[in-house]
């Protein structure tokens, strides 16, 4: 592919000449007038490819989780990208389910969110800034709303609403510590009153659109939205307002999903983003389904571990989107095991055996947790450059004695051609291991059961203590009715526990639940736990500050 071989991911983008959308899309079973080009290189799916493919059975659902990470990711978005590639070079039809990368922690702390070296999707500068929009009108929608809401305050407030008790919060798609609490309404016939942003990723309108099913679905989510309350508690919604039809035009576009490909040329499906810590961390249901009628495999990354987006998926995104996962794929690697087992970050690149296996058990838990679904595992190793060969052997020789297959992957650092046994083992574990797919609870359940359910089944925890505001929401809640949704749970993504400095697979702990709301749009209740922040600030040295364009237009420091 290359006359010389290039190192970085950048790099390798650039040299890289993907192939036209179009043929892309048609070799994968879609039909030209079904396309919306946004260039050569990326394209919208108009939601009627779903009606026309609806008689065809679902291809096989395989998901990507992984161990609790560290703090720079364990390659979980690379070994999916891997996955896929090694797949199609078998010659098996296979589509890419990932969601779009976050402006605010790609210019932050987190860097581009579109896989590396030789495992990612292209165009990658165009889908970690701008892409197709999607964001940037989940970001106008949001704010419309807000706009609605200060307008209706200054018009009279004919609904009574209280400016003290208004929920709904504005949204921006970038880290700004600065904005996480401010004052509006300075301005003359303006309503004062406090408020704050949040990072776009955690809006309920970006949740919506992730789990809706189509335009008329999508209206009638965002008019459940509750924005405040009166000064006599009775919850507002956005449909009070008339603002639901305007919200809806905004997002006209954006509820479609996007076409990438990866670097070896296998279609990507690329739509809304979540993150799994704050909601519910999977890419829209619309997009799955699409992969699901296109392709024989549809390869679907969970955000962050086990006990995160994978639960979230089985217990929320499964039950809106009617999918059955068929085997997941859980990532480790030997510097997460070591973290772990209790060595501090600068040494991670050094072999240290002992802190490897006090690490195990908990690669062990999520094993546990995926097989807890009806669903078996295989874990991917995603091998770094420093680890030892003694170090990855133990890793195989704790799984196979688990008996789960095993198998390293070196995808970023070779493509797909270093993802074929990881490939195949997937492949003989559905065959081995058919699905026995059901939730972790019953959604008729309390919502308390609900909670120490997941907490003390897939966390480990003793028990659940509710402080703060908690007990009186979930009272509060029953008595509106909205008991019986499923629960999505906002954690730490570090920990198992609610206190992200806490490593390995902890016993004896109570996990403490703060407030219980409930984002009535999207389908869900929201459980806070621990220190939980929607809107992140930047490090002291923002990534932001290598990211520049040439006199070519060439954009670098994305990643």
């Amino acid at each position: 592919m290359f006359t010389k071989k290039p190192h970085s991911t950048s790099e390798i983008a650039r040299l890289t000449h993907p192939k036209q959308i179009v043929g892309v899309a048609t070799k994968a079973g879609l039909n030209a007038d079904e396309l919306e080009l946004y260039g050569n290189f990326k394209a919208k799916i108009t939601l009627s490819v779903l009606q026309r493919l609806k008689q065809r059975p679902d291809g096989k659902l395989i998901l990507v989780t992984a161990m609790t990470p560290t703090k720079h990711g364990e390659g979980k978005t690379c070994i999916s990208i891997g996955l896929t590639q090694a797949l199609g070079r078998l010659k098996k039809r296979v589509i890419l389910c990932l969601r779009e990368p976050s402006l605010g922690p790609a210019l932050g702390f987190k860097g581009g969110g579109c896989g590396g070296g030789y495992a990612q999707v292209l165009p990658m500068e165009d889908i970690n800034l701008h892409f197709t929009g999607d964001i940037h009108a989940v970001t106008a929608a949001h704010n419309l709303l807000s706009a609605v809401i200060d307008n209706h305050l200054a018009k009279g407030n004919e609904l009574k609403l209280d400016p003290k008790r208004i929920i709904w919060r504005r949204t921006i798609d970038l880290c700004d510590r600065s904005l996480r609490e401010v004052q509006v309404g300075i301005a003359e016939g303006a309503v004062k009153r406090r408020e704050g942003f949040d990072i776009t990723a955690a809006s309920e309108i970006m949740a919506c659109l992730a789990l809706t099913n189509g335009y008329k679905d999508l209206k009638e989510r965002l008019g459940k939205i509750i924005i405040g309350f009166t000064n006599k508690g009775r919850p507002v919604t956005a449909s009070e307002l008339k603002a639901v039809g305007a919200i809806a035009a905004i997002l006209k576009d954006a509820i479609k999903p996007n076409m990438a490909q990866t670097l070896e040329g296998q279609p990507a499906l690329i739509h809304m983003g979540p993150f799994g810590n704050i909601a519910h961390g999977t890419n829209s249901i619309l997009a799955t389904q699409m992969a699901l009628k296109l392709a024989d495999y549809a390869v679907v990354e969970t955000g962050f571990g086990t006990d995160l987006g994978f639960e979230k998926f089985c217990d929320v995104v499964t039950r809106q989107g009617k999918f059955r996962p068929d085997c997941a794929v859980v990532v480790a690697s030997a510097r997460a095991l070591k973290a772990h087992g209790g060595v501090a970050e600068a040494d991670l690149e050094n072999e240290d055996l002992p802190a490897l296996n006090n690490g195990l058990p908990n690669l062990e838990r999520h094993i546990e947790n995926v097989k807890k679904f009806g669903i078996w595992p295989v874990v991917a190793i995603n091998r770094f450059p420093k680890d030892s060969e003694n170090e990855l052997n133990r890793i195989k020789e704790f799984c196979r004695s688990k008996g789960v297959l095993a198998e390293i992957a070196e995808v970023v650092a070779k493509g797909g051609e270093a993802g074929e046994k990881l490939a195949q083992a997937v492949i003989a574990t559905m065959q081995e291991h058919p699905s026995k797919f059901k939730p972790l609870y019953d959604t008729s359940l309390p919502i308390k059961e609900k909670i120490e359910k997941i907490a003390t089944e897939i966390y480990g925890a003793e028990g659940v203590v509710y402080v703060g505001t908690s007990e009186d929401d979930i009272n509060f809640l029953t008595e509106n009715n909205y008991d019986e949704l499923p629960v999505n749970m906002a954690r730490t993504h570090l920990s198992f526990t609610d206190d992200p400095k806490v490593k390995g697979a902890p016993a004896g702990w109570r996990l403490k639940v703060k407030e219980v709301k409930v984002s009535a749009g999207a389908g869900f209740l929201v459980a806070l736990t621990g220190e939980m922040n929607l809107m992140p600030g930047m490090p002291r040295v923002p990534l932001a500050e290598r990211v520049d364009v040439d006199n070519d237009g060439n954009i670098t420091g994305l990643f």
